[in-house]
């Protein structure tokens, strides 16, 4: 179990924060206080009980699905903040953590190139996507939204929401879009986004953004880009393939970008971030609300936000986590990226050096960012299946903690083409995310090869 520094740090700085407000009278509890904190004690204790009936997503052992435990600096700034509890809707209800939501939104931006622009936390990546398409619906009505297959599937649903068309775009055997297939959409004439992923769910494709940036030119769209998943991978690009490297070095061009802090950015849920290159589109969110924003005669952060109440703790936790590790190259916090993707290639080459010949890695060969993704050899798909169930079933028994996707059988035998319905393969998957990964792999290692010793015989 990992120690947990968090209340010692808090202890000094909660002193700091009341003593900012020790000249206010004193108010008495409204209840027995002693009664009140054993009553408190009891719930917390049966909390945690409870709290227990979880995967424990803090552990190197853990390497399932994209959670990745909040630094201690956040946790512990966020905490603090809650003792206030501002909210940044408006500067009455977050006057400090609206100042703090800007400058830590604008050292966001400025990695990914931008220094003018419009931009704001939200609760979540999908809110943040939400506010894109939003925005993208306003400036081109009528036009269709485009995605890859591989996109999100919230794209679609909020395209639904929005009542605005949205269309897939089929992905080649790397899991990016089919360049050739969005250009056929695009001649149409009616595209008015493209959302362009960097760093899908399912595997960590990326998105060739740099190509779709030259059809852009061509036939005159606006440009998306989900990087919530991806987006910090900008810092190491120099680390990535060619085509990754690529797309990372155009980002700057694009029209609107998302970034979850919550996922690579070691914050706790939920904090989404949606920033657009145009600042000019505040226009659509303007509004009038008399008894909120009278207050200030600087921007109020409802004002260019389609959530109305949202925490200032989140904010405070970002900026506090970005002042002790700044968003730049070759900086600590790129470097606990870079070991988590050390990490994804290490256990990459390990399957694929499997003396039994007993895994097939996507034909990709190896990840693009952190996420290991890999089929068990087997005559057939369902086969296949059923033994990446097993073996997924035997490592939680050893507290190994892995996750399955399915994916098209093609993109792992790319000589198998079904001219009916795509056939599926369960697959094991692996996102290595925490910086911790690369020292825990012999042990990750270890544990794998029990499990598939016992499911698959040696």
């Amino acid at each position: 179990m990992l120690q947990d520094p968090v209340p010692g740090l808090l202890s000094r700085a909660t002193e700091v924060l009341e003593a900012a407000f020790g000249e206010l009278p004193s108010v008495r509890p409204s209840t027995n206080t002693e009664a009140e904190s054993v009553a408190i004690s009891r719930v917390l204790e049966a909390t945690a009980h409870r709290l227990a009936d979880n995967y424990p997503y803090f552990h190197p052992l853990y390497a399932g699905q994209m959670l990745k435990p909040p630094h201690p600096v956040a946790r512990a700034a966020y905490a603090l903040a809650m003792i206030v509890n501002p909210n940044n809707h408006a500067r009455d209800g977050g006057r400090a953590s609206s100042e703090m939501e800007i400058e830590s939104v604008a050292g966001i931006a400025q990695m990914f190139g931008w220094s003018e622009f419009l931009g704001h936390l939200t609760s979540s990546g999908t809110m943040a996507n939400l506010e894109a398409l939003w925005v993208a619906g306003q400036l081109a009505p009528g036009r269709r939204i485009l995605g890859s297959e591989q996109a999100h599937y919230t794209h679609k649903r909020i395209s639904a929401v929005l009542r605005l068309q949205y269309a897939t775009v089929p992905a080649d055997r790397y899991g990016r879009m089919n360049l050739e297939a969005l250009e056929n959409e695009l001649r149409s004439g009616d595209v008015g986004t493209v959302v362009v992923t960097l760093g899908t769910t399912a595997i960590g494709a990326v998105d060739p953004l740099h190509d779709v940036i030259a059809l852009q030119k061509r036939y005159g769209f606006r440009i998306h880009v989900d990087a919530a998943y991806g987006g910090y991978f900008r810092l190491i690009s120099d680390l990535l393939d060619e085509s990754a490297r690529c797309a990372f070095a155009a980002i700057h061009q694009a029209d609107s970008i998302v970034v979850d802090p919550h996922k690579h950015g070691l914050q706790p849920y939920g904090c989404g971030c949606v920033l657009f290159r145009d600042p000019a589109v505040g226009r659509f969110y303007r509004h009038d609300s008399p008894y909120t924003y009278f207050t200030s005669k600087q921007l109020h952060l409802g004002e260019i936000s389609l959530e109305c109440s949202r925490a200032g703790a989140s904010a405070v936790a970002l900026l506090a986590t970005q002042q002790l590790l700044p968003l730049t190259p070759g900086g600590e916090f790129a470097r606990g990226l870079a070991q988590g993707r050390a990490a994804a290639l290490e256990l990459a080459r390990r399957l694929r050096n499997d003396a039994a010949r007993r895994f097939q890695l996507l034909e990709a060969g190896h990840p693009e960012l952190d996420i290991v993704v890999w089929k068990v050899s087997a005559e057939t798909p369902e086969i296949a299946s059923q033994l990446a169930q097993q073996i997924f079933a035997s490592c939680a028994t050893r507290d190994l903690h892995l996750a399955l996707v399915e994916l098209p059988l093609s993109w792992f035998q790319p000589d198998s083409v079904d001219f009916q319905a795509p056939r599926l393969v369960t697959c094991l998957r692996s996102v290595l995310m925490k910086p911790e990964h690369m020292a825990w792999l012999d042990r990750i290692w270890d544990r794998f090869s029990a499990s598939c010793a016992e499911v698959l015989g040696e």
